[in-house]
């Protein structure tokens, strides 16, 4: 995510075949995106594998509670709207962004989180757990604040501090969002801005966002900080793929952004890489054009970059997570129902829309769109698997 929109705003697996259980949606489902579909009979599993608590818990979801796991709605961290707040429960959205700006503290915050869960949607009596994010990168882009929060330093600090102290640094802040109820960090930057760029990079550079200005920094630093929050149990997201270190348009406040420079396999993409053998849960996709990788589609909507690049050169098994859908310029010239569709249909996992009063269009277009399109289902399917996987990781399914 970039600055402008904060301040306005499981560890990898082995790709596994999952079992195709039908969504039970029925038309009015289609029609208005709340109906309580019966949960589908799961499919027996024979000869691939053993039927995981991520499998029960899907087989149990109704098709809109599943297609509600696929989008992460915005919430404002200091001052909730309560008519957005209802349209997160009717869509039965499985994941928050805390967006803008709090000075309120922990212990406000876990109020405020603690709220959110106790509306999350239950299955066969367990409740599943929401994914509770922010940007909680540092400097000029760190949404929560106050009594129980440090005062986190920009990335080109921490990228002049060793690379262990910075690791302890980033477990401790790790430690303060959980016990604030956060349990997904919408963090590290883990794009290279050349030097000779600099803040004339308007999304990064701008703002002291990276850790540096080679690949090697950023690849260390970048994992350093995702080390400590694997340490203290809070989820990472690699951002913003495959890099938004070379472009100068910020794509929250502009359209037709393209970065000319980068490859599949240029130096600036190492940091991803190494990451992703790490084992980081969560990337997030840029919504840039890459000239040099597919000059047709931004990279939010190009299978070429999230399954060519991501998932099959760089080997990543993890959530897959949009940059904003929902206010940003770079993508306001698409319709919401296309800009979700257009993304899980090239290999995206998880919807993030700062705008919630988007997420009807979008729901309501996936849902029409599964029934019409069983290898689209089988797409949603697999990312909801994903997803859930990365809850069952922080502790939000029960798996009695």
């Amino acid at each position: 995510m970039t600055s402008q929109r904060t301040s306005s705003r499981g560890s990898r697996g082995r790709r596994a075949l999952w079992p195709v259980v039908p969504l039970a949606v029925s038309l009015a489902a289609v029609g208005l995106g709340v109906a309580q579909a019966a949960p589908a009979d799961p499919v027996p599993v024979t000869g691939v594998r053993a039927v995981t608590c991520v499998d029960r818990v899907f087989a149990g979801m109704t098709g809109p509670q599943r297609v509600g796991q696929l989008f992460m709605g915005g919430v404002n961290a200091s001052l909730p709207d309560q008519k957005r707040l209802q349209v997160l429960r009717q869509y039965h959205v499985g994941s928050v962004f805390l967006a803008g700006r709090s000075k309120s503290g922990t212990r406000a915050t876990k109020s405020l989180a603690d709220g959110l869960q106790a509306k999350a949607d239950t299955v066969a009596g367990h409740r599943v757990g929401l994914l509770v994010s922010t940007d909680q990168e540092g400097g000029q882009v760190q949404v929560l604040s106050g009594p129980g929060f440090s005062t986190i330093p920009s990335g080109l600090v921490q990228g002049s501090w060793s690379t262990s102290k910075l690791r302890s640094s980033a477990a401790l802040w790790a430690k303060q969002l959980k016990a604030a109820g956060v349990n997904l960090n919408l963090a590290p930057v883990t794009d290279v801005v050349p030097s000779s760029l600099g803040r004339d990079n308007a999304p990064i550079g701008r703002y002291d966002r990276e850790y540096g200005h080679t690949a090697t920094t950023v690849a260390s630093h970048s994992g350093a900080f995702a080390a400590g929050f694997a340490q203290s149990k809070v989820l990472a997201t690699l951002k913003h793929f495959p890099g938004l270190g070379y472009v100068r348009g910020n794509t929250d406040t502009t359209a037709n952004v393209v970065d000319s420079v980068t490859t599949g396999s240029s130096a600036s993409i190492t940091p991803f890489r190494s990451g992703i053998k790490a084992g980081a849960p969560f990337v997030m996709i840029s919504l840039a054009t890459y000239s040099r990788i597919d000059a047709k589609h931004r990279a939010v909507f190009s299978s070429t970059v999230i399954q060519k690049l991501l998932r099959t050169s760089l080997g990543f098994r993890g959530v897959v997570v949009s940059d904003d859908l929902g206010n940003a310029v770079a993508v306001r010239s698409v319709l919401p129902a296309d800009r979700a569709l257009a993304f899980l249909n090239a290999g995206g996992d998880q919807i993030l829309t700062v705008e919630p009063n988007l997420i009807p269009a979008m729901a309501k277009a996936v849902q029409a769109r599964m029934t019409q399109n069983p290898a689209f289902r089988l797409k949603v399917d697999q990312s909801i698997h994903r997803i859930l996987a990365a809850k069952q990781k922080a502790g939000l399914l029960y798996c009695g």
